[in-house]
C-alpha cells in the first residue's frame, strides 16, 4: 500500500538546548522526524535543513525498509555535521517513494514537559 507523498516539509524547526533529563534519552529534549512507509520496497530519504542565518545542511540519507515505520529524532543527525540546538530551521524531505511525515517536539526544559506534533507540509 503506497500512502503519502515524496516531499515533505518541516517548516518549523527548533532543538532545545537543554533538558532537566540529560542522561534519560525518553525525556531528553528532542525533535522526532515520525516516517511511514507503508509500501512493499525500501524508501531512500534525502533530508536538507535550513538556517535562517547560514547555508543549509545535508544531504543527510536514511532509509525506511518497507512496511515500517522510523522515528528519526533530528538531533542525532550528524553527517554532514550535527543540527545546531536552539537554533531556528526548517527542512525538506526528498523521499524516493511516498510516505508520510509527522514533527514531534519534546520539550523538557521545564518540569511540566511540553510536547508538539503535527503532520508536515506535503506535494
Amino acid at each position: 500500500m503506497n500512502v503519502g507523498r515524496r516531499l515533505w516539509v518541516i517548516a518549523e524547526g527548533y532543538i532545545p538546548g537543554g533538558s532537566l533529563h540529560p542522561d534519560d534519552r525518553r525525556l531528553m529534549s528532542h525533535e522526532t522526524a515520525c516516517i511511514l512507509n507503508a509500501g512493499d520496497e525500501d524508501v531512500e530519504i534525502s533530508i536538507f535543513v535550513y538556517f535562517s542565518d547560514s547555508e543549509p545542511a545535508g544531504p543527510y540519507r536514511v532509509t525506511v525498509p518497507a512496511r515500517r515505520t522510523k522515528h528519526l529524532r533530528m538531533n542525532e543527525l550528524d553527517d554532514p555535521a550535527p543540527i545546531p540546538r536552539d537554533t531556528d530551521y526548517a527542512s525538506v524531505f526528498v523521499a524516493s517513494a511516498p510516505v508520510v511525515v509527522q514533527h514531534t517536539r519534546l520539550d523538557s526544559r521545564d518540569p511540566a514537559l511540553a510536547l508538539m506534533t503535527t503532520t508536515a507540509y506535503s506535494e
